[in-house]
């Protein structure tokens, strides 16, 4: 709702900002309001914690991706790297049959954690070496950008997967 006020603004005549301006402080201070909540509800919690501060290690992971993977990917940690890219949805999937082949491609899934994971991969690609490195190699084999970030995202999901699976934090070698 903030981004399509913030939208509205730039488009509506300047009579009608007042009344705007107005709606994205009250959104902003309800954002505010449940982004503590949720924090003071994962720090009293001693696994979520612990899996938050884990995930938080990688750069380009922030808050909004953590608490996402929490709430939406219990699983994280306790399946194989092949069952949680295809549980997130960013294995590429065969469609063949008989002789036709056709494209692999991305599908199913829980696209909630797919559309956070996409911009926070557009971070990750901007701030963390690994992803940015990967990402450059991917583009320089002739891949899409789209799909080089795709890659990047089943890459991510994957290393941390391992990592809570493992419990350890971040390293520069760790991927």
């Amino acid at each position: 709702m903030q981004t399509m006020e913030k939208n509205r603004l730039q488009v509506l005549p300047k009579a009608l900002h007042p009344s705007i301006k107005t709606l994205l402080r009250s959104l902003e201070t309800q954002i505010k309001t449940i982004t503590k909540q949720i924090d003071e509800a994962v720090m009293q919690v001693k696994h979520w914690r612990t899996q938050t501060e884990i995930l938080t290690s990688v750069p380009g992971v922030g808050k909004v991706l953590a608490y996402t993977l929490l709430s939406e990917l219990p699983e994280l940690g306790k399946l194989n790297r092949k069952e949680i890219a295809a549980l997130v949805g960013v294995a590429p999937m065969n469609r063949e049959s008989g002789s036709w082949n056709g494209k692999r491609r991305i599908r199913g899934g829980r696209h909630r954690i797919r559309t956070v994971m996409f911009m926070a991969m557009l971070s990750s690609i901007q701030c963390n070496p690994v992803f940015k490195r990967f990402y450059e190699h991917l583009k320089a084999q002739g891949k899409l950008p789209k799909v080089a970030i795709i890659a990047c995202m089943r890459k991510l999901i994957v290393v941390l997967n391992t990592m809570l699976k493992n419990e350890t934090r971040w390293g520069e070698n760790m991927a």
